[in-house]
C-alpha cells in the first residue's frame, strides 16, 4: 500500500503521523513553527501525503519535538517503503535556494547512515556591549536540524548525504536541505521496475 501510520507516545512527546508515498494532502502541527514550515516543504517537494500531529514539551525547548518527529517519520518511511522491490533506490540532486546551494544524495539501502556536512552560520547578537554568537533562526536552535536527520536515517534505515556547496543565509540553507531531501527521497522511492535493486537479493 506504500502508506503507514505511526503513533508514538513518551513522557516528552505524543505523536500521530501518517505517511503516504503515493501522494495526498498534508497537515502539519508540531507546536514548533519552524519545524512546521520545514515539514510542509518536505511534503510539497516530495509529493508525499503527510499528516503530523505532535504535542511536545516545548516549554522546555524544541529538542524532543524535533528529534521525536524525526524518529516517527523515519519509522513511517521504513514501514511504507516495504520490501523495496522495484524502487529506484538511489537519487541525488544539487538544489539552489537563492544564494545557497545544497548537494544531497540518498541510497535506500537498509543501512542507517548520515553524513551532514552543512555549516550553519551563527547570528550575531549583543548582550549589553558584548557581541554574542548564537545558532538560531528565531527561537529555533539550528543544531536540531542535524538531530532530526540523525533520528530519521536511523529509523528509516537509509544512507543520506548532505553537503553545503554555498550559502550565507541560515534560513535559506536549511530550507535548501529540506527541499533537497524531499526531492531525492521521492525520486529514490519511485517504482521503476519489478525487481529488487540489489545484487544481494535483499535490501
Amino acid at each position: 500500500m506504500r502508506k503507514s501510520e505511526i503513533i508514538r507516545k513518551t513522557r516528552e512527546t505524543d505523536i500521530k503521523l501518517n505517511l503516504n508515498l503515493q501522494g495526498g494532502e498534508y497537515e502539519i502541527s508540531t507546536g514548533c513553527g519552524f519545524l512546521n514550515h520545514m515539514l510542509e516543504l518536505f511534503a510539497v517537494h516530495s509529493s508525499f501525503g503527510l499528516k503530523v500531529n505532535c504535542v511536545g514539551d516545548t516549554e522546555v525547548d524544541f529538542h524532543h519535538t524535533v528529534e521525536d518527529v524525526g524518529i516517527a517519520l523515519g519509522q513511517a518511511y521504513y514501514a511504507a517503503i516495504g520490501d523495496k522491490r522495484g524502487i529506484a533506490r538511489y537519487a541525488d540532486i544539487i538544489l539552489p535556494m537563492d544564494e545557497a546551494l545544497i548537494l544531497c544524495a540518498v541510497d535506500v539501502s537498509g543501512r542507517g547512515y548520515l553524513n551532514f556536512d552543512v555549516e550553519l552560520p551563527s547570528a550575531k547578537v549583543y548582550d549589553g556591549e558584548d557581541e554574542v554568537k548564537i545558532k538560531k533562526v528565531g527561537a529555533f536552535d539550528t543544531e536540531l536540524i542535524e538531530e532530526f536527520f540523525i533520528a530519521f536515517t536511523r529509523e528509516a534505515k537509509i544512507t543520506l548525504h548532505f553537503k553545503k556547496l554555498y550559502g550565507k543565509n541560515t534560513h535559506h540553507i536549511i530550507e535548501g536541505v529540506f527541499k533537497a531531501f524531499a526531492r531525492v527521497l521521492s525520486s529514490a522511492s519511485k517504482i521503476v521496475s519489478d525487481s529488487l535493486p540489489s545484487s544481494k537479493g535483499v535490501l
